[in-house]
């Protein structure tokens, strides 16, 4: 028996064709049962809309830019990652925040106890309310943080921190929501 060289690479080929269709198969009836899609969402196919609140700002510290940030923030993430239209009331999903602390302390202290690192700390509450899916409501707290060197002030920081803390926020807020990770 000799060996075809054009027989072994038309099966070779073929097979690989057959891998590829047999993959888009499976993305398509994963992606088509509207329970889970790649950018790791779990939304009911039913599910249409989304009412995302402005945070409301309840910390006794102030920042008076941060609640805007955050809400802007959130809307994004979920205009980029769902197929979900907001909406300004009625929404199938309902997501109510309020910014509770806005902190710094103290975290690395030197020789001569002196703060050598600050951190500053956000916490958050949310409402989320499923409509259509009322076991799915969540009621949670999340934290997030940023450190920075005692030698800088909050000021000089307070925005690129921030910034940084946000992201994390809304990242736990639309994992516990929409992933439900």
């Amino acid at each position: 028996m000799t060996f075809n060289r054009e027989t072994f690479y038309m099966k070779k080929t073929l097979s690989a064709i057959l891998f590829v269709i047999s993959l888009a198969v499976v993305g398509m009836i994963a992606r088509s049962c509207g329970i889970y899609s790649f950018s790791g969402t779990s939304i009911q196919p039913d599910v249409y809309t989304v009412n995302i609140h402005y945070f409301e700002y309840k910390a006794l510290r102030v920042n008076p830019t941060l609640s805007n940030e955050l809400t802007e923030a959130l809307k994004d993430q979920f205009r980029r990652l769902t197929r979900l239209e907001q909406v300004d009331e009625g929404g199938d999903l309902d997501i109510v925040g309020e910014i509770i602390g806005y902190d710094v302390k103290a975290m690395g202290v030197t020789a001569n106890e002196v703060a050598a690192q600050n951190r500053l700390t956000v916490n958050v509450k949310i409402y989320f309310t499923n409509n259509k899916y009322p076991e799915d409501n969540l009621e949670q707290s999340f934290s997030a943080y940023a450190d920075f060197d005692a030698t800088t002030s909050l000021d000089a920081v307070e925005s690129s921190l921030c910034t940084e803390i946000i992201d994390k926020l809304v990242e736990d807020i639309f994992n516990a929501t929409v992933a439900q990770w």
